[in-house]
């Protein structure tokens, strides 16, 4: 069961990192309806993103590595 746990939080969390990444490199999902070269307004949104899910995914896998 934990095994599981670990993996699906290391799996959402690699899915938001990757959402929030897009988002902020070529403005897909949530920015797309903003003029080519104008900054985001979601930029402080999409890097408190990437952080936070940077840290759960490695909560999640030194949690993992613990139960090994």
């Amino acid at each position: 069961m934990e095994k599981w746990l670990c993996y699906g939080s290391m799996g959402v969390a690699g899915l938001l990192l990757l959402t929030f990444l897009l988002d902020l490199i070529i403005g897909m999902p949530f920015s797309s309806n903003v003029p080519s070269g104008e900054s985001s307004p979601f930029l402080m949104v999409d890097l408190a993103g990437i952080i936070g899910s940077g840290l759960v995914g490695y909560l999640a896998f030194s949690a993992f590595r613990d139960i090994r």
